[in-house]
């Protein structure tokens, strides 16, 4: 992957830059929202002058004798103009609010699905995994902060209390033009102490978001039905806690430096308070007495300072607050940004589908990001079409290494990997991922039914017989006819009281069932058979030719016993092709094969005992 190089503490995006992404972005798919928000601007203006304003006209009315009747109509007409503008306002919140978790629910979606869509060998990247979450986070609600939308609400409050500042400003120039720059310099102390806090929360935030990935994984395990079972059969309910208490202590010091450098940023805003709005008071009070200004007149001011201030305040309070949402926005783009390994789309699959193609590693070597060596060494080798291939050797020989760049998860550091004489770079990512049907040794399933689990599509979509009869030739026909619902049973107990739970052996052939549903023309067997006993494995072995028949084969185990199923052999030592040829070839060699098999062997004589306990 072609990394985007970007300074550590550096955001990926600038606020400026972020605040019109987001704009933009609302204007395309929620451009009522956009509507909305802006029109709340000069309803929040209006109403802000409106609350200065009264008191003084009343004030005014009153000291100057006025009749009751003029002054309760100018009153009553400036009150039912607020009115007016308070329902307007709030009718324009609530509705942008329903437009606006439209666009929430969709900036999450596009999260979700480029974690779906991403590169594997890029996504199994912790540092990748890492920004995966915080770019989750951003489109989540937090202590009533959520940055994907919280950036162009802040942006817009700016515009508002920018509006405001100048009003005001114009009308406290009345009383004294130098108060204006006073009252605006003062606030910088604020803004410089709350950045700086917000410039140390971004330039620390890997520390804690790495103890809440790993505290967030230990909940997660100790509430999963799956674990149940080891928690309390090997007594780790107290190494849960403990774990935990050492997370949240590591967790609890970060908070405490948060707290204490927040803390700090406060204390040189109230002095800063003091300070600003002492003074000016002190400037009305004394022209008041003096006779410079007249009573309402005082009123005006001395509303239009208070206010005054706190509009310097929001605008302090939300450019940071655009900051600091836009760092965590910043990580969102970054996320979404990162650049893809699609292929090149010169090739079509269609016309490989329907045949079993030929497989081609040409010099293939692989090394994972930050290892000192190579996993595989120069690779060579050729699958003919419709070829049944066991790929053997010992636990760290890189044989599911090779599955995943067969398979298009991993690009090779050098080499190509060829379908039919064809670059896998040439085909389209999810084109190329047509060709395989394949079962790894990590299985996974989820709360779907049986039926949408094989086909991967929902009920409806699917084809009921054909998911069935894989079903059946992969070895669950009993357990299928023992369930009252049959193919339609849900896998979930935790979720469906009417689920039912797989073993290991029929989770597996369940994952086979699937593979053979989508009936790609290369079959991959990562360990099909580790979960099953010896029986079970052998009904599985004599079903494999027919499970296989017209595809090209890859078959990977630990137990030798199932290579004589296969056409022929690879014997993996340390990333390389040590040995080569049919069973009975490589047992006549007398290689590491020959001798793997024999050690194994032993295993299924009757009557062997092991030599340890002998």
């Amino acid at each position: 992957m072609t990394k985007t190089k970007q300074p550590k503490n550096k955001p990926y995006r600038s606020a400026f830059s972020n605040a019109l992404w987001s704009f933009r972005e609302i204007g395309k798919d929620a451009p009522m929202f956009f509507l909305l928000m802006v029109l709340e601007v000069p309803l929040n203006v209006a109403l802000a002058y409106a609350d200065i304003y009264l008191p003084s006209l009343v004030v005014a009315d009153v000291t100057g004798r006025a009749p009751l009747e003029q002054a309760a109509l100018r009153a009553g007409a400036l009150i039912l103009a607020m009115l007016v503008c308070h329902i307007l306002r709030n009718f324009c919140y609530h509705l942008s609010e329903g437009y606006m978790s439209k666009y929430r629910h969709k900036k999450g979606m596009s999260v979700d699905r480029k974690s779906l869509n991403m590169f594997y060998q890029d996504y199994e990247r912790k540092e990748i995994r890492d920004l995966s979450q915080r770019a989750s986070k951003a489109t989540e609600m937090w202590d009533g902060v959520q940055p994907i939308s919280d950036v162009p609400r802040r942006s817009l409050k700016l515009v508002e209390n920018i509006l405001c500042y100048l009003l005001f400003g114009s009308v406290i120039s009345l009383v004294n033009p130098l108060l204006v720059p006073i009252l605006t310099i003062a606030p910088a102390v604020n803004w410089f102490c709350a950045r700086a806090y917000r410039d140390w929360e971004y330039s620390h935030r890997e520390q804690w978001t790495d103890v809440d990935q790993k505290m967030w994984y230990l909940l997660d395990k100790t509430s999963d039905f799956a674990a149940a079972k080891d928690i309390r059969i090997y007594g780790m309910a107290g190494w849960f806690r403990q774990v935990f208490r050492a997370l949240s202590g590591q967790r609890l010091y970060w908070e405490k430096k948060m707290i204490l450098r927040r803390f700090l940023s406060r204390i040189a805003d109230l002095l800063v308070i003091l300070l600003r709005d002492g003074a000016a008071y002190l400037l009305l009070i004394r022209m008041t007495l003096e006779g410079s200004i007249t009573v309402d007149r005082f009123v005006l001011y001395f509303s239009a300072i208070s206010m005054f201030a706190s509009f310097i305040g929001n605008i302090m309070n939300e450019w940071n607050g655009i900051r600091a949402t836009s760092l965590e926005l910043s990580d969102y783009r970054r996320y979404l940004d990162l650049p893809e390994q699609e292929g090149t789309g010169e090739a079509h699959v269609e016309p490989l589908l329907n045949t079993a193609p030929e497989i081609t590693f040409d010099h293939v070597s692989f090394r994972y990001q930050g290892a000192e060596a190579d996993t595989l060494h120069d690779i060579s080798f050729t699958i003919k079409p419709g070829e049944k291939i066991a790929l053997v050797g010992l636990n760290g020989a890189g044989k599911t290494t090779l599955v995943k760049l067969l398979c298009g998860l991993y690009l090779p550091t050098e080499g190509d990997v060829k379908i039919s004489g064809i670059s896998f770079r040439s085909f389209y990512r999810k084109d190329y991922y047509r060709l395989f049907s394949a079962v790894f040794q990590d299985l996974q399933a989820g709360f779907f039914t049986l039926e949408e689990t094989v086909s991967g599509q929902i009920r409806g979509n699917a084809d009921t017989g054909r998911a069935e009869q894989c079903l059946r030739q992969a070895g669950l026909g009993e357990k299928l006819d023992a369930l009252p619902q049959g193919i339609h049973t849900h896998l979930d107990k935790q979720l469906y009281a009417d689920a039912t739970e797989l073993s290991g052996g029929e989770l597996q052939k369940l994952m086979l069932a699937r593979a053979l549903y989508k009936n790609a023309p290369v079959l991959v067997l990562d360990e099909p058979t580790a979960a099953l006993d010896p029986i079970a494995e052998n009904r599985i072995y004599l079903r494999y030719q027919d499970m296989a028949r017209d595809k090209t084969a890859l078959f990977i185990s630990h137990r030798l016993a199932s290579t004589q199923f296969c056409d022929r052999i690879l014997y993996l030592k340390d990333g390389r092709v040590a040995q080569e040829g049919t069973h009975q070839e490589l047992m006549a060699s007398g290689g590491e094969y020959a001798e793997l098999y024999e050690l194994q062997s032993c295993w299924y004589k009757p009557g062997y005992t092991p030599p340890e306990t002998a």
